[in-house]
């Protein structure tokens, strides 16, 4: 356990880093449908950004794939433990069911066996097909049997946003369960809108996990129900910061009263991720979900990532330190349930 860990008891908890698995990528490979959404991400990234992600990828492989690697760079940034969820690049939400599930239990599998590996220091998340709500519940229990602490998910399946009906069951069974769902986008539907400068990212992922948490709030989900645990990457986006205009809207019109509550009561019911980039941006998350809501984020080992979650959060100088501690490590060890 590193030096702050052990002068505060909870360890340094990264909920946001990835592992990736050849063995979900072999699965998919020669079906139709992946060259169709290969296409689709290129033309949403565009030619720039594709040049420049390659070589990114291979430069991180090691630390995606092998355990030694990992936590050689969580000693270095002062990480204690990981929360470990798949390359959202694995989501092939194009598939038909019977690849779907070849894809959820490859990836399941994969992710228990890594982070197997170093038990004290890893838990994992597995996936489910989104794309096929019927086999959300079955791809959840799948995980959960293998002693995974939940499932990433997107923020949306072609021609299906979080508010669709047809997840009332998933939903269901991940409060009852007390599963961990972490909501990290991969694409955005504004598509060539963003497709130079890298937009598809910066201005993408925010953009998803805006709409994703707001059909999740205007349409009820977690009035429905309110136990669910739901960890929204890069800090909710642009959401928990400007959610003042959801709540005009709430008290302004008639159409927005899916929710029983002003939308910005709902963050509190809600996690995120400390990956905002900018102390003042982060100061106003903790703020507006309150110190008990936000959890260390890095986004390992990607380049939109941080190498130091711990020096962003320490950036926010006048954080209490209870605060500083909760965002540190103590909100996610609570949320894990470590003892």
């Amino acid at each position: 356990m590193n030096s702050v860990s052990s002068q505060n008891g909870a360890p340094t908890i990264d909920v946001h880093a990835h592992v990736l698995l050849p063995q979900v990528e072999d699965a998919v490979a020669g079906h139709p449908g992946l060259a169709a959404a290969r296409d689709l991400d290129a033309r949403r990234n565009g030619p720039e950004a594709i040049a420049v992600s390659g070589p990114m990828f291979r430069d991180r492989f090691p630390k995606l794939t092998d355990v030694k690697a990992r936590l050689a760079a969580m000693d270095a940034s002062e990480v204690d433990v990981q929360l470990v969820s798949p390359s959202p690049s694995h989501y092939h939400y194009w598939a038909d069911e019977h690849l779907a599930r070849t894809v959820w239990e490859l990836a399941n599998v994969g992710t228990a066996a890594h982070v197997a590996q170093a038990p004290q220091r890893l838990h994992g998340l597995g996936l489910v097909p989104l794309q096929h709500p019927g086999l959300a519940v079955e791809a959840l229990e799948h995980a959960l049997g293998l002693g995974l602490r939940g499932v990433e998910i997107s923020s949306h399946a072609p021609g299906r946003e979080l508010s669709d009906p047809a997840y009332e069951p998933f939903w269901t069974r991940a409060e009852e369960s007390g599963a961990i769902l972490f909501l990290h986008p991969f694409g955005c539907t504004l598509d060539e809108r963003l497709n130079r400068w890298y937009l598809s990212n910066t201005v993408g992922q925010p953009t998803e996990n805006a709409v994703a948490l707001s059909h999740l709030i205007f349409s009820g989900v977690l009035d429905r129900h309110p136990g669910l645990r739901i960890v929204a990457a890069h800090g909710g986006g642009y959401l928990p910061t400007h959610i003042g205009r959801s709540d005009h809207a709430w008290l302004a019109r008639t159409d927005t009263r899916g929710c029983a509550h002003p939308p910005s009561s709902y963050l509190k019911q809600l996690y995120f991720d400390s990956l905002v980039h900018d102390p003042d941006v982060l100061r106003e998350l903790i703020r507006a979900a309150g110190p008990d809501r936000v959890l260390l984020g890095s986004d390992f080992p990607f380049d939109m990532g941080t190498k130091d979650p711990l020096g962003a959060l320490r950036d926010v100088t006048d954080l209490p330190a209870p605060h500083f501690h909760a965002v540190r490590g103590g909100n996610a060890a609570a949320l894990l349930r470590l003892t």
